[in-house]
């Protein structure tokens, strides 16, 4: 028998996991790992010492250690000492290709002015042939002194001939200087507006913002990256999430050139996490799955059951649907991206296809128009196990929660868009309907089950900083003193569930991920610490150690000594 001790606080060794991957015959039969404690997020066995799982990456057996270790004698064994299990994060609302593009993009996150942004690109250039179109996103004008839209002459005054398009941190909107305008090859002067969208102007010249439908016409000038750009920035994007503990996401609007990606990735075994991916509403993908089916890839990395709609656009950029006018701008009451008779075909479709719905709605009015059709659509069958979503859910009016409940949905929300809004988030709704945005104990005690995600890159991909806002309702700076709105706060057990069971119950996924018990994948992460018993403020710096997908490490922390092997 092989054993194989971790140190029970460094990361893991590259070497002693390199050695486990390739160690012969004893890899290729049963595991046996022990740790200080496993927390399997299933109620029936909450908590044990050691699991097993088989060469096929199933969990055989969890339980105490001493009783496995009988049970299970040929087993290889990995001591993972006083370090903590539990099971793979899922984040259940992502755009994974999109955080690919940022990673090989100008990144503007967290830019206090204009001029912080045109300094960025200014050095980001600098890694660019001297043609080559400037791409950025994450600038977020509610962080400038002004909190005012940029225009195209701050880009201009840096870039007057290089075209500059850059995406707002919420990807609602986009910002493009002159030279990418003229790209578009139509005038943007005047008064019209597409449909869904809002092209920004002064004196009838367009300013250089784009919003919600209107940022296709400067992204659709944009060069279409080569299948090599494409593959390097799906790379990098994977060795990030699997460095967060994430072993699962729900990619949510999946186009058809980024299925493409993800799908030449688990062909060639090099797709180290689960995708359940959800087709853009408007694509030929939802086509290709009502001719064909649901897609399963054999790896089990990578599926399409489902479909994402979008009704309406989002809170930072004033295009979330509200039922009244925004707060800080009357007369404006956002953006409604698909009209109610839209909405409902697209849901009946999906639901004659047989395909799981999903729709992002932000605004009390979104919310609103999205509970009709779905009401509507659902008829009788609402009481059935259908799990349709709302993705987002942020701002609710009196009376959603009961309707929610009472059509049997899933209320997909992100901890972190509350605490990146939260210092603005007054200023656009008022205190009234303040009363029912990102109420996630709201959800809770009406019995509606949450799934927690990010919505990256619109946030950081790291699902710990997800635990630590919805236990804390505080940024990582522990502002505000005592949580904002903290009567919403989730306990610990709850935002791991969220991001583990619940997450993977929302994409029918529960016979395969989320918990750790037997005939489920192996999928798990070690953790320095206890989530369930540290306090929430100390969630965000959780210890990653290493992640594992189907039985196998997919990521390993650097470390150094103190790990050895032996016989």
């Amino acid at each position: 028998m092989r054993r194989i001790r971790f140190n029970p606080v460094a990361a893991l060794s590259a070497g002693v996991l390199l050695a486990f991957a390739g160690a012969g015959h004893a890899a290729d039969g049963e595991r046996l790992l022990t740790a200080a404690r496993i927390h399997t997020s299933d109620p029936g066995t909450p908590s044990a010492t050691a699991m097993v799982w088989g060469a096929d990456g199933r969990i055989i057996a969890v339980g105490g250690a001493a009783e496995l270790a009988a049970r299970h004698p040929d087993a290889q064994r990995i001591d993972v000492g006083h370090a903590t299990v539990i099971p793979g994060l899922i984040d259940a609302h992502v755009h994974l290709v999109g955080l690919g593009h940022a990673l090989m993009q100008a990144d503007l996150v967290g830019a206090r002015s204009t001029g912080e942004i045109v300094e960025r690109l200014q050095a980001f250039a600098q890694s660019l042939p001297g043609d080559a179109w400037l791409i950025g996103r994450g600038w977020d004008q509610n962080l400038w002194p002004d909190k005012a839209f940029p225009t195209a002459a701050v880009l201009d005054a840096a870039f007057p001939d290089r075209p500059v398009v850059l995406e707002r941190i919420d990807g609602h909107a986009a910002w493009a200087n002159s030279a990418a305008m003229r790209a578009v090859g139509r005038d943007l002067a005047g008064d019209w507006q597409p449909e869904g969208g809002l092209v920004l102007r002064a004196d009838g010249r367009a300013t250089g913002v784009f919003i919600d439908t209107a940022a296709s016409l400067v992204y659709d000038v944009v060069p279409e990256p080569d299948a090599a750009w494409q593959d390097r920035a799906m790379e990098r994007a994977l060795r990030h999430v699997a460095s967060l503990g994430l072993t699962g996401v729900h990619d949510m609007g999946t186009s058809r050139s980024e299925f493409d990606v993800m799908r030449r990735f688990a062909d060639r075994g090099a797709l180290t996490l689960r995708v359940r991916a959800y087709a853009l509403g408007d694509s030929d993908l939802v086509a290709d799955r009502c001719r064909d089916g649901a897609y399963r890839h054999a790896s089990g990395r990578l599926d399409m059951r489902g479909v994402k709609l979008m009704v309406d656009g989002a809170l930072g950029s004033r295009g979330a649907a509200l039922i009244d006018d925004y707060s800080d701008d009357p007369g404006n009451r956002g953006l409604v991206l698909l009209t109610e008779e839209a909405l409902e075909a697209a849901v009946r479709r999906a639901r004659d296809c047989g395909l799981q719905v999903a729709t992002h709605a932000i605004g009390d009015r979104g919310n609103r128009i999205v509970l009709d059709a779905y009401r509507r659509v659902l008829g009788e069958a609402a009481a059935g196990d259908h799990r349709w979503r709302v993705e987002h859910a942020q701002v609710l009016a009196p009376g959603h929660l009961e309707r929610f409940a009472a059509l049997r949905l899933v209320a997909s929300v992100q901890p972190t868009h509350a605490t990146s809004d939260m210092p603005w988030a007054g200023e656009r709704l008022g205190e009234e309907r303040l009363a029912g945005a990102y109420a996630w104990r709201s959800f809770v005690q009406a019995g509606v089950p949450l799934a927690l995600g990010s919505d990256f890159p619109v946030e950081l991909p790291d699902p710990r900083l997800g635990l630590h806002a919805a236990v804390t309702r505080q940024d990582v700076d522990g502002h505000p003193p005592g949580g904002w709105r903290v009567d919403q706060a989730l306990t610990a057990a709850e935002a791991l569930h969220g991001f583990t069971a619940g997450a993977a119950w929302a994409a029918f996924d529960e016979g395969e991920t989320g918990r750790l018990v037997p005939g489920l994948r192996a999928d798990f992460v070690v953790v320095a610490e206890d989530p369930l018993q540290i306090a929430g403020s100390g969630l965000d710096t959780l210890g990653v150690l290493s992640t594992w997908v189907d039985g196998r490490p997919v990521h390993e922390a650097a470390s150094p000594a103190g790990v050895a092997a032996s016989r």
